[in-house]
């Protein structure tokens, strides 16, 4: 299928566009921020900037599905009378600009599914009350925001395209959303429950949440508004204890709902809200659940506490010319920022190969630092790996795959890092440090198409892909 979708760069987006790509289908994806796109985002991700209150239907013209993801984010800031407009019209006006899109091209030429977020805060504050897609909506400013942006979706119906809306509960992954923020507390034991413990916390791994779209995309029995949730909702006061024992840590430390209040004014009404799913849906189309369970969840999620860093550009130079390239480590300056001031103090002997090691210094914030690295895997021509053996991280593990496609190379960066100091680095530094090594690797992908340019090492009998 040929897929539009909005909201690719956020933590859904992100996790859905890669599973998408995987599964052989095309994905374009709609964004304000390109730079932003393509630093996040597969390559192999088409990248178009959008203006969410004007869509040319031209551009929809063909697609198959469209799924709608944008929004500003809930928790992004209080809940002013400026904050809530964005917050509205960030989703239902660019769900309704999405459709009104769509109506204006010809039926042919529209797309067939049309798949729409939405979220558990449709269902207000609801104590015990099972929710399944038939209850209605709550009361207050997020069952109402939710409603209305269901409504602005669902008038795609109308046009003979079939419609569903995802309620998506509270997402867990490792490295974005609500885990990461609250794991450092956890890990230290200075948290615990929320409020009085007794709410429904709808949980759902990001396997999960993927899967569910994946599989209502592929279902076209399925319309109408989907859970999308785990099927074992559990109290808060069980979420913290959970949480606490995979850590191996106490959780004794309360937030009183009046704090949250104090804190984060009218927000802290969805922090506190009970909502008890049931996955009606899901459960009688046959969806599996990988994580079913809190406990299985947490255990995957929290078996590994690196940071990890993923980030993809094409060179249009064939395979074994661009290994070669990452192959002479005196290339490592020239893809190196200069405010780094980078230098190799001692070069590998010989060239590189598994064993390699090669020392440099860098100054950072003014700070200087001096670093080694040891070639761990050597694969070529498709990866290789280089772990630190002496600087400032306390792991740091950078995988280089490379990847043919059609005529040109496909470079992915993986890394995966630890600060010292274990969680007290990390909220001492974490997010300084994130946004340091995401300027490293920006300037690595701007440099290397300067770098390997399309007649670099082409001999007569290459060709250069049109491949992005």
């Amino acid at each position: 299928m040929k897929i539009i979708m909005t909201g690719a760069t956020g933590l859904v987006g992100r996790a859905l566009t890669r599973a998408l790509l995987a599964s052989g289908h095309e994905v374009e994806a709609w964004t304000r921020s390109t730079e932003k796109a393509s630093f996040v985002l597969p390559a192999r991700c088409s990248i178009f900037q959008w203006d969410p209150m004007v869509v040319d239907p031209a551009r929809l013209a063909g697609a198959d599905a469209v799924i709608h993801l944008a929004g500003e984010n809930i928790a992004g800031g209080r809940w002013t009378a400026r904050r809530k407009k964005a917050l509205e019209s960030s989703r239902i006006d660019s769900a309704r600009a999405l459709v009104n899109a769509m109506a204006s091209l010809p039926a042919e030429l529209r797309p067939k599914h049309f798949l729409s977020a939405s979220a558990i805060g449709l269902y207000g504050d609801r104590g015990d009350e099972k929710l399944h897609e038939e209850v209605a909506p709550g009361e207050g400013f997020m069952p109402r925001l939710c409603a209305d942006w269901e409504a602005a979706a669902f008038e795609a119906e109308s046009l003979g395209i079939r419609t569903a809306a995802l309620r998506i509960g509270i997402v867990l992954d490792r490295h974005d959303g609500m885990l990461p923020t609250v794991l450092p507390l956890f890990r230290l034991g200075l948290a615990g429950r929320i409020g009085s413990g007794r709410q429904w916390m709808s949980w759902i791994h990001i396997d999960d949440v993927v899967g569910l779209f994946l599989h209502v995309l592929q279902r076209e029995d399925i319309r109408g508004a989907v859970n999308a949730a785990a099927p074992n909702p559990v109290r808060n006061a069980e979420f913290t204890r959970v949480l606490a024992a995979t850590l191996g840590r106490p959780a004794f430390l309360p937030a009183p709902a009046f704090a949250l209040r104090i804190a984060v004014g009218e927000m802290a009404a969805v922090m506190t809200a009970s909502q008890r799913l049931v996955v009606s849906v899901a459960e009688r189309t046959g969806f599996s659940f990988r994580h079913p369970t809190l406990a299985d969840a947490l255990a995957q999620l929290c078996s590994e506490d690196a940071h990890l860093l993923i980030t993809e550009r094409y060179v249009d130079v064939p395979l074994e010319r661009a290994f070669e390239f990452f192959s002479d480590a005196q290339n490592l300056e020239k893809i190196t920022p200069p405010f780094l001031r980078f230098a190799i103090t001692s070069p590998p002997d010989g060239p590189l190969r598994k064993g390699s090691r090669i020392a440099y210094k860098i100054r950072l914030h003014g700070v200087p630092i001096r670093w080694r690295t040891m070639i761990d895997q050597w694969n070529p021509p498709h990866d290789f790996v280089d772990r630190q053996e002496k600087g400032p991280y306390d792991l740091w593990h950078h995988t280089h795959e490379l990847e043919r496609c059609g005529r040109g190379t496909l470079v992915r960066d993986r890394v995966r890092y630890r600060l010292p100091f274990g969680t007290i680095g990390d909220l001492v530094a974490g997010r300084w440090v994130a946004r340091d090594i995401e300027r490293i690797f920006t300037y690595r992908r701007e440099r290397l198409p300067e770098l390997l340019p399309s007649s670099f090492l082409l001999t007569s009998n290459d060709s250069a892909s049109s491949y992005r």
